[in-house]
């Protein structure tokens, strides 16, 4: 029979060092708040809903993973122990395992937590804990074994002698409980000490104390354990999380240019021959298809950019770009926004909610909003599709192979029908039929001598 593997995710703990009204675990790492990657780690392993202890400010959490976690709540913040107590109704008469840890370790990983979970599993331990080595051990706790070398305590810092002081192995405040043993544990928990609170670390000496077999796993790479308690350790998290991105898709066939000054987020896909240069920020659930160049400075937010595109110092925001296009520099498109292939949209151009089809030239200081764009169109420089008349948004239609010229206003609801061509300067307000030439301006009059004639009057009074 598969056993029961459970996730107690504690969530509470007080945010006061981070010096911020944001609960502690929302606080983002690479753009995601780092509790999310201590629940799609435990999701990794566990074969039942995780249950996350929430405190005060609790909904936002809560908000944020979903109906498909299970929730329980500790109204006052006294401990560990007292934390998992609260996910007591979640494990009784169960049998299988828990594992237990912080949801401020973003840097925890599937694989790890797994190899704990079959460390316990297959040395058939009541309780393990995992251990990391440091060469300088901070204020963690450590593990302190005896002459056979299995576990004898742990010890916090603040209580350590100066020869335990000297211990390199510390707690990572991640465990994994035989259920039962862990509720017995529990019960059998006091919070006899200066703070009145329960210690999860105390239930191991309790178990131990009974004759129950504990155990240490010490993780290779120790960065995994870091907990996330101030706004220095978020940096830290945060660039050692990059690190790891980045080198994952340098690994893939990626370039990147400067990876300690390209920031891209856990969910992004890039394929190969993909060249990047520094400054960029990708984010969400962007793609980025096979030998696109992204020259610095760019912003990207969950869209999809083709095969062979090149952009340039841009932002972009929930939009599609196709293959071989280019972008920017200092363009800016907004969500909605539907770039075809062979594109051009160039500097200081803003797509909104619109559709660009392929070939078509957008070159410089332009507003498309709201608008279906056709193939082979040229919108010369300052176009402004005119949208919003005060109370609703209309769309404007440029078809097939229309010219519009510079500094047209295309005031919607109109369509420029294909093969069309707008004179430079114009305010469109009716349909271009195809074929026809648009002009709509007034007529140029030339005044001879009126400039000397406005001086001579002016010289007078």
């Amino acid at each position: 029979m598969e056993n029961r593997i459970v996730a107690v995710v504690m969530a509470a703990g007080d945010d006061a060092r981070m010096k911020s009204s944001l609960p502690k675990v929302m606080h983002k790492i690479c753009g995601h708040p780092m509790i999310e990657y201590v629940v799609n780690a435990v999701l990794g392993v566990s074969n039942c809903e995780p249950v996350v202890v929430l405190g005060e400010g609790g909904e936002d959490i809560k908000e944020l993973l979903g109906p498909d976690i299970k929730y329980a709540y500790q109204p006052q913040c006294l401990g560990t122990g007292h934390a998992v107590m609260m996910a007591k109704d979640y494990l009784k008469n169960q049998t299988g395992y828990a594992l237990v840890l912080g949801g401020n370790i973003p840097l925890i990983t599937s694989q790890t937590l797994q190899n704990l979970l079959d460390y316990c599993i297959n040395g058939d331990y009541d309780a393990v804990v995992l251990s990391a080595l440091f060469e300088n051990p901070h204020d963690y706790g450590r593990i302190v074994r005896d002459i056979s070398g299995d576990f004898d305590r742990i010890v916090e810092h603040k209580d350590a002698t100066q020869e335990e002081k000297l211990i390199k192995e510390v707690n990572s405040s991640i465990y994994c409980f035989s259920i039962p043993e862990l509720l017995e544990g529990l019960d059998r928990l006091e919070n006899n000490n200066p703070q009145g609170e329960y210690y999860l670390t105390d239930v191991l000496g309790i178990l131990k104390d009974q004759g129950k077999k504990i155990g240490v796993y010490t993780v290779y790479d120790s960065d995994e354990i870091m907990g996330v308690n101030t706004r220095i350790q978020q940096a830290e998290a945060t660039k050692i999380l990059n690190r790891r991105i980045n080198y994952g898709h340098l690994e893939n066939g990626v370039t990147l240019i400067d990876p300690d000054n390209t920031y891209i987020g856990p969910y992004v896909r890039i394929e190969r021959d993909v060249i990047i240069y520094p400054g960029n920020v990708l984010e969400g659930r962007t793609t980025i298809g096979e030998g696109t160049i992204l020259y610095p400075n760019s912003r990207i937010v969950d869209s999809v950019i083709g095969k062979e595109t090149q952009i340039q110092s841009s932002v972009i925001l929930e939009s599609q770009i196709g293959n071989r296009t280019t972008v920017g520099p200092f363009a800016y498109l907004r969500p909605g926004s539907q770039i075809g292939n062979n594109v051009r949209i160039g500097d200081f151009v803003e797509i909104k909610n619109a559709k660009i089809g392929d070939e078509t030239k957008i070159s410089h200081l332009t507003y498309v909003g709201d608008g279906d764009v056709g193939r082979n169109v040229n919108l010369g420089c300052g176009v402004v599709f005119v949208n919003y008349d005060g109370k609703k948004k209309h769309r404007t239609i440029v078809e097939d192979n229309a010219f519009v010229g510079c500094n047209t206003n295309l005031v919607a609801p109109v369509r420029v029908e294909r093969d069309s061509f707008i004179a430079a300067g114009s305010t469109i307000t009716d349909d271009v039929p195809q074929n026809a030439l648009a002009i709509a301006r007034a007529r140029q009059i030339n005044k001879e001598n009126w400039v000397i004639k406005y001086k001579n009057e002016t010289e007078e009074n």
